[in-house]
């Protein structure tokens, strides 16, 4: 993989303990080469840089991680430390529970709510040893595809700071790109994991529909029919890990699949058999030249690692974001705030209100008819994954932008929808409910991430992590940092 200009770039790797991986973490407490306490110590130094810089977290929980990695600390000397993640440092998204905790969802009316339970995905990462260390920036209830809201400001890349990290899971991404943890919840209703993790050049993933509980949660929950939760990570191997340990059965979410514990091999191994279907544009998107070009010589990687891949796509309706999503999704987030009065509201973001207000004016006959051509949306990918295995496409359409912006309103000449026009290849995945994840793939002229998005049948992650296994292997992204996150640290410990 290179930069924009063509040169190979491996920046060194920042030395702090919280850029590590959690596998390497993990092999680290083995050698007894280092404590959770060093590494939380260190992962808290890093969240408190970057968020200076990125405005990343929202709620810190250091002092409780503090106890917490005191606690395992002790389990591990005393050989008692249990859990495929014991020690290992997971931030969480601030639309996720963690009890006790304020969960403000980027909007202003939430400002005093403090939840009493943990979200399923919380519950499931404490019993698995890992150590919270904050709630990251999020929008107002996860309404679009940057981290910005009323309650934190702007969120920043740490690529460039002057740009975007994306969103909505944007503090999530920010942090593991500048090397605070190894792990990241994040949620996904129209792209808001492989959009930040894209711009912000690691890895993404949106499970299968109902594979990872939603539950306890807002209710009614914003997006409730498209809505997924599912890990950012620097490698892929720490995203399966961390999704044999989220993906379970929960009674408590309607949408919840009722499938066994899962487990996924991301041993890198020749493609030799996979059908791989490419698309660059989904046959109606805008896409930037960086972007293209970037794409292209991805597919020729995959190619080379023994995929057979071919030009193909769902064959989608041009106007699918005007005719399906916008009246499924507006009219989902107005429901979540049907309670609330234009007194609750006058606080939000603008931008914000006039979704409510489009989502109020969608009649009921409008939801069920866009219910209808996403049943057909639906069917276009089930004859698609007929004759291939997998889909690979951009994961959006433009590499990060202003930060401060809801979006971008032309790409390469063409017009396009400033709110969702500019990640055309997020949301119609949302919409069929498919595994989707991101990779780094390049970088445009400015030297900002570009992301390659991979998408498989329903409940098939495992192809997923076996085609994100083989391009890691090929072109390696872990080795390239931001420049913030080589930050000066006065460290105690350095990787062994």
């Amino acid at each position: 993989m290179t930069d924009g200009s063509g040169r190979t770039a491996f920046p060194p790797a920042p030395t702090g303990l919280g850029a590590l991986s959690a596998t390497e973490i993990m092999a680290g407490y083995r050698r007894r080469a280092f404590t959770p306490r060093d590494v939380v110590d260190d992962t808290i130094a890093a969240l408190q840089a970057t968020s200076e810089a990125c405005n990343a977290v929202v709620t810190p929980m250091y002092e409780q991680a503090r106890a917490d990695a005191d606690r395992l600390t002790r389990e591990m000397r005393a050989g008692e430390a249990k859990g495929a993640l014991a020690g290992v440092p997971v931030t969480i998204k601030d639309l996720v529970f963690v009890a006790g905790v304020p969960a403000y969802a980027g909007s202003p009316m939430n400002k005093a709510f403090v939840p009493e339970v943990d979200a399923a995905v919380v519950s499931a990462l404490k019993a698995s040893g890992a150590i919270i260390t904050c709630k990251t920036t999020t929008c107002e209830s996860g309404y679009k595809l940057t981290a910005d809201s009323p309650v934190t400001g702007t969120t920043r890349n740490p690529w460039r700071l002057d740009r975007t990290s994306g969103g909505s899971s944007g503090g999530a991404a920010a942090g593991v790109a500048a090397g605070c943890g190894p792990i990241a919840i994040g949620t996904d209703g129209v792209g808001s994991i492989r959009v930040p993790s894209s711009f912000c050049g690691v890895f993404g993933l949106k499970p299968t529909f109902g594979l990872v509980p939603r539950s306890p949660g807002f209710s009614p929950p914003s997006w409730a029919s498209l809505a997924h939760t599912g890990p950012i990570t620097r490698t892929v191997a720490d995203a399966a890990l961390t999704l044999e340990i989220i993906a379970a059965y929960d009674l408590r979410d309607p949408a919840s699949l009722p499938v066994s514990p899962r487990r996924f091999d991301t041993n890198a191994a020749p493609l030799n058999g996979i059908r791989i279907g490419a698309s660059v544009d989904l046959g109606y998107a805008a896409v930037s030249p960086d972007v293209r070009a970037a794409f292209n010589k991805a597919i020729a990687i995959l190619d080379s690692c023994g995929a057979q891949v071919t030009m193909d796509g769902p064959g989608l309706d041009p106007d699918i974001l005007e005719h399906t999503l916008k009246p499924i999704a507006f009219t989902e987030q107005a429901a979540a705030v049907a309670t609330k009065t234009t007194a609750d509201l006058a606080s939000s973001e603008a931008d914000y209100r006039d979704v409510v207000s489009a989502g109020r004016h969608y009649s009921g006959t409008d939801y069920i008819e866009a219910g209808y051509r996403r049943g057909q949306a639906r069917g276009a990918f089930v004859k698609l994954f007929e004759r291939i295995d997998a889909l690979v496409t951009p994961t959006v359409a433009v590499t990060a932008f202003e930060a401060g912006q809801i979006g971008v309103g032309t790409i390469d000449g063409s017009e396009v929808d400033p709110h969702l026009g500019w990640s055309p290849f997020t949301w119609p995945i949302n919409l069929a409910g498919l595994p989707a994840a991101t990779l780094p793939c390049g970088f445009d002229r400015d030297g900002l991430p570009i992301g390659l998005q991979i998408v498989a049948p329903w409940l098939d992650e495992p192809t997923i992590f076996k085609i994100a296994a083989a391009f890691e292997a090929a072109q390696p992204w872990a080795k390239f940092w931001p420049q913030l996150a080589l930050r000066e640290q006065s460290l105690a410990h350095v990787k062994a």
